[in-house]
């Protein structure tokens, strides 16, 4: 075991916290300054000591945008602004080197440093490098843990870190992660700060089930076990936080606070020294109760706290200096300033056996009856609207590199998409939990980013062609970001034009396109000059009759994109002509291909059946809606619905019809069920040629008036899941979940449907063991979803309120959009088959969600002349791997991460461990080095070490290492690793 104490321990640190990358200085001076475990506090032996943990809590938006918060206007709607906390923090911290602090939000901080002279910014570096100020969790923002997904919570810390080692080195990296505000924690989130080299985690949430259990068994600090497939690597000490953020009562010394200041002049009728000390004492003793070292955490601080710092250190002086004095009359109290990574150090010296975790902390309820699971689904489009920025922020990242764009405009743009990404993940951003002005400008950084790739895009795809002999001019490639509404005028607008489809995944695909357009008849033409089967599909009526639509296009032409290469990109050349499309309108009851059917009951008109390789099950589909609670909060069992929570009136949920209107499309390439619910609800069935899965596009608003609902689709089926269900984890591995159930406690339900809410990032899946079948529904958002009855599964897709919960938003989720409620529209799709085979597809299919391929719009060229195809990769990767990130990095370098997609078990060939070599990997340059780093690509993996803790149970033995050695260009990967590189390239 690697102790965390003495030189031993100062030697692992600095050489783990060696910074990677080229051109990154060393510390100045040629030696380490006493930054990290080396500048803690000395602890006090047979003394219990407390650890003050001077913070504040930075929201990136919520109630005010985040520039708003920043700067400090607005204050009629919260007294807040970051940049005075950094400046007053700054003051009082300089002048004494006992006083800490710690910086958290990155998005923050760096608006702050950019706005300081030499003479602050040298300050700050003195700061950091005396460990008086320490950088903690590191990410752009806090992120949320339920609807984020895994590619972007490893960019949202990457980028974070990265400009936290740019900025200060070593003594800039942070060593432990600091959730204390998402309303809940996943496994995935704990595994990926583990594999970034953290030692530790601390959060302030979670269920108060759970914590009573934990308070009264000493098991608030625990070893989380976050992975089933990767071992001890993903092992990650966790601590949840006795106040959750807040010091304790009565100790907020702040200028937001109402608590009466410590009074020391006995001579003042305000005197309070004994009063305070007393329950100070009382407050620690109990604390210190439930927890299983001699040393305690506190955390002195709260939301936007330390604009004016100077209150607080005085009064916490005084408090130090107070309890210390009382030691002289026998106390055993220790109180010092201190920070978690120091407070993580103390209880690791400790010795400490900890108890094992390997679930989650979903579903947080705060009390019996407030589950906040409604955040899950709340503010669907703007869900799905990060999804689809996160989508071109890969393909931007990727032509970056492979289109060799290295104009400063450029870089700055792609800088500021990454940055847009990294708020979106804030856990009041993706969750649609900030107001609804906060999230209109959290729209406008989307748009913004979006924008601006397009500009990067653009100039690497001519600069690609260009390389590749193309002498016509350069194409000006737009984007169409309302094809969810069939809308694109560079499609409609145009007697013809040419279409650009990238494929980001590395290996090929074969999506099929659909593009809104305005004529009826065509020719569809690919790079070779072949012409491509096409087919013209109607637009639903649905669709049409939205009135912000401003397009006049009644249809769609689809044709299938075949074998894009990886990396890469194929155009296709869409042109007016004879041609005609063979769609006709039919009067049957069920659509399908060789793989897949589903039929459709002729009375009720909705489905009844489906079929997969002939195995056929009876299965129904429909929407539905729970009415949302309606209390006025002032306790408990009167709470409503709101924005966080989710709290139906009823356990069941109402029919919003029992008649479903249906028309049936059929053509060569797909087939299609129109299904027409309500004037508020419809539906869009499909099944294209040779997939084997069934797409089920719902639009659902503007929700009526009349009451607050909650609107979920409802796959019914006969399948015996004996009350379990499948969820992802942030779209890695599978979590099981049992109804009813929770795996460290025996949980009591006061709140039978919310307590059963789980968010589902990618899919939620059904198995019927004694039949060996598998049924799963992915999502192309994150949503709430449960398994209520045996055979069912249900999806949140949309809701709206006309009440507040109470816990802070202060607004109704009454989301109104061009004038009238929102409408919502998204895409469910439903795979069925036996489970090994249905989990396989759900991996691959899952990536082709998320990545999906992006379209590019030009005028026509010429037949002949108009361009070619191009690859990024030599060659295509095996299914199993997948390029998870591919960026510039920094002094000419690329970082490169891979990841196997598969669990252990999942396949009996693509869950085995494969090998790639990254000297016969891209095509457009060669991998001259490469250098493994952690997860993030801030830390060189092999100067890496971690603490080491006994748990019970012991650890399992770490399977036999398949992984090349991390220098080698032959890179192996085992079920679900990631492994990050640094290339240098030429």
């Amino acid at each position: 075991m690697w102790t965390c104490g003495g030189c031993v321990l100062v030697a692992a640190l600095l050489s783990c916290l060696a910074t990677p990358g080229r051109g990154l200085p060393a510390p100045a001076h040629g030696s380490p300054p006493p930054c990290g475990y080396q500048s803690c506090p000395e602890t006090k032996p047979g003394f219990l000591n407390v650890h003050l943990v001077p913070h504040s809590h930075d929201d990136v938006g919520w109630l005010k945008t985040a520039d708003q918060y920043y700067y400090g206007n607005f204050n009629n709607i919260q007294i807040a602004g970051v940049q005075y906390i950094i400046d007053s923090v700054v003051a009082e911290l300089k002048d004494d080197p006992t006083k800490r602090f710690i910086q958290v939000e990155t998005a923050f901080f760096w608006q702050w440093w950019q706005e300081q002279d030499d003479a602050m910014k040298d300050i700050y570096r003195s700061l950091i490098n005396s460990g008086q100020i320490e950088m903690i969790g590191g990410g752009w923002s806090m992120n949320d843990e339920a609807a984020t997904h895994y590619q972007s919570t490893i960019d949202n810390f990457s980028w974070g870190l990265r400009r936290l080692n740019d900025t200060f080195g070593v003594c800039g990296r942070p060593r432990v992660g600091w959730q204390i505000d998402p309303f809940g924690h996943s496994r995935e989130t704990a595994s990926i700060m583990a594999r970034m080299g953290f030692d530790g985690l601390f959060f302030g949430r979670l269920d108060y089930q759970d914590k009573n259990s934990r308070l009264q068994n000493r098991s608030m600090e625990l070893m989380w076990r976050a992975s089933a497939d990767l071992g001890s690597d993903a092992d990650l000490f966790t601590g949840v936080n006795f106040n959750g953020y807040s010091a304790p009562s009565g100790f907020c010394f702040d200028i937001k606070c109402s608590d009466e200041p410590i009074i020391e002049d006995d001579e003042s009728p305000e005197y309070n020294v004994p009063r305070k000390l007393n329950s100070f004492v009382d407050q620690v003793k109990k604390q210190a109760s439930f927890y299983a070292t001699d040393n305690i955490m506190l955390t002195m601080g709260d939301d936007f706290n330390y604009m004016e710092a100077h209150m607080n250190y005085k009064n916490m002086d005084k408090l130090i200096r107070l309890v210390n004095e009382m030691q002289k009359n026998g106390s055993n109290l220790h109180l010092m300033y201190s920070t978690p990574s120091c407070y993580l150090k103390a209880v690791h010296d400790a010795n400490l056996t900890l108890s094992v975790k390997s679930d989650d902390f979903f579903p947080y309820a705060s009390d019996e009856h407030s589950y906040w699971t409604g955040y899950f689904t709340s503010r669907p489009t703007h869900k799905r609207f990060e999804r689809l920025a996160n989508n071109f922020l890969q393909v931007c990242k990727q032509l970056s590199v492979t289109g060799n764009v290295t104009g400063e405009k450029e870089k700055e743009y792609l800088d500021a998409a990454r940055e847009a990404q990294g708020v979106l993940q804030h856990h009041d951003a993706i969750t649609g939990t900030a107001k609804q002005a906060v999230a209109d400008d959290y729209a406008r950084i989307i748009s913004e980013a979006i924008h601006g790739c397009q500009h990067v895009t653009k100039t690497a795809i001519n600069n690609l062609l260009e390389a590749g002999g193309w002498n016509g001019s350069r194409l000006e490639l737009e984007s169409c970001l309302l094809l969810n509404i069939s809308q694109c005028e560079a499609s409609e607008g145009r007697a013809g034009f040419l279409v650009t489809v990238y494929n980001p995944l590395g290996r090929p695909v074969s999506p099929y396109v659909r593009v809104p357009v305005s004529g009826r008849n065509f020719t569809v033409t690919d790079v070779n000059g072949t012409e491509v089967s096409w087919q013209l599909v109607p637009v639903p009526q649905s669709v049409r009759d939205l009135w912000y639509r401003k397009s006049k296009a009644s249809s769609e032409l689809v044709f299938r994109a075949e074998q894009l290469p990886p990396l890469g990109f194929s155009s296709f050349l869409v042109t007016p002509s004879g041609g005609q499309s063979d769609t006709a309108r039919v009067y049957e009851t069920h659509i399908g291909n060789q793989n897949v059917t589903v039929d459709i009951d002729e009375t009720t008109g909705l489905v009844s059946n489906i079929s997969y390789n002939n195995i056929q099950i009876p299965l129904s589909q429909d929407f539905l809606y729970y009415v949302g609670a309606v209390g006025n909060n002032s306790r408990a069992a009167y709470r409503a619905s709101g924005a966080y929570i989710f709290r139906p009136n009823s356990s069941e949920p109402l029919n919003i019809t029992q008649i479903v209107n249906v028309t049936v499309y059929k053509g060569p390439l797909v087939e299609e069920i129109h299904q027409v619910f309500s004037d508020w609800v419809s539906q869009v069935i499909r099944i294209y040629k040779d997939e084997d899965f069934v797409e089920f596009e719902w639009q659902v608003g503007p929700i009526p008036d009349n009451s607050g609902k909650e609107v979920i689709s409802r796959f019914s089926t006969s399948l015996a899941s004996q009350g379990e269900f499948r969820t992802d984890s942030n779209g890695r591995e599978s979590l099981l979940r049992r109804r009813n159930h929770r795996p460290t406690w025996s949980v009591q339900l006061e709140e039978p449907v919310s307590g059963n809410y789980y968010p589902v990032t990618s899919v939620i899946a059904l198995q019927d063991e004694g039949a060996g079948l598998r049924l799963a529904v992915l999502t192309d958002r994150a949503q709430g979803g449960s398994s209520l009855h045996d055979g069912q599964l249900e999806l949140m897709v949309h809701r709206r309120l006309f009440h507040d919960d109470a816990f802070g938003v202060g607004e109704a989720l009454n989301e109104q959009a061009y004038g009238k409620p929102l409408v919502a529209r998204g895409k469910h799709y439903l795979l069925l088959g036996d489970t090994a085979s249905a989990i396989s597809s759900e991996r691959l299919l899952a990536q082709e969600i998320l990545l999906a391929p992006w379209l590019f719009f030009s005028s026509p060229r010429a037949a002949g002349q108009w361009e070619k195809q191009m690859s990024g990769l030599k060659l295509a990767l095996p299914r199993n791997v997948h390029v998870l990130t591919l960026e510039p990095w920094k002094d000419g370098t690329v970082l490169l991460r891979l990841e196997h997609i598969f669990q252990k078990s999942e396949d009996s060939s693509l869950s085995q461990a494969v090998t790639v070599n990254l000297q016969e990997f891209f095509s457009t340059m060669t991998v001259v080095s490469a250098r493994e780093t952690t997860l993030d690509g801030n830390q060189w993996l092999s100067a890496t070490r971690r603490m080491q803790w006994r748990t019970d149970p012991p650890a399992a033995r770490q399977e036999e290492a398949t992984s090349s050695p991390g220098d080698s260009l032959e890179v192996s990967l085992r079920p679900m690793q990631i492994r990050t590189f640094v290339l240098e390239v030429k």
